[in-house]
């Protein structure tokens, strides 16, 4: 077992890692009747989009001697309805002040594009990612 996910009522969930206890709450967005106090489910789909490519960025980085330290990713999600669902994704990596030579970065980006959640998201959610290079 991955996780363990309890309702706990008025639209908010706990989910616990099983195998180190960290939790994280949920609770439904404000435009589909919640209060928007935690990360929607959908939020979170973004969220795992993000990480997933800086720790595999990451890896990359670590088994290379590269310091990619300070590298952010910032999600933007877009919702249509009928059905309700995720239509599009929008990645930002800022990458730290490194001056990666243009091999390195076009390593980074096919990482990046290629991490196992970006596979993992059905094709017609549109995954746009921009990489920012200082």
């Amino acid at each position: 077992m991955t996780a363990h996910i309890v309702y706990q009522g008025e639209l908010h969930t706990e989910a616990t890692h099983v195998k180190s206890g960290n939790s994280i709450e949920t609770d439904a967005p404000i435009d589909n009747h919640g209060r928007g106090e935690a990360f929607s489910p959908t939020d979170l789909v973004g969220a795992a989009l993000g990480t997933c490519m800086l720790t595999v960025m990451g890896i990359y980085a670590r088994n290379n001697k590269l310091n990619m330290e300070g590298a952010e990713a910032k999600i933007t999600k877009h919702m249509v309805s009928d059905p309700r669902r995720i239509s599009r994704l929008e990645v930002e990596i800022t990458m730290p002040s490194n001056s990666f030579p243009e091999k390195e970065r076009k390593i980074f980006q096919r990482i990046a594009e290629t991490c196992p959640v970006a596979l993992s998201i059905h094709p017609d959610i549109r995954q746009e990612i921009v990489f920012v290079w200082l």
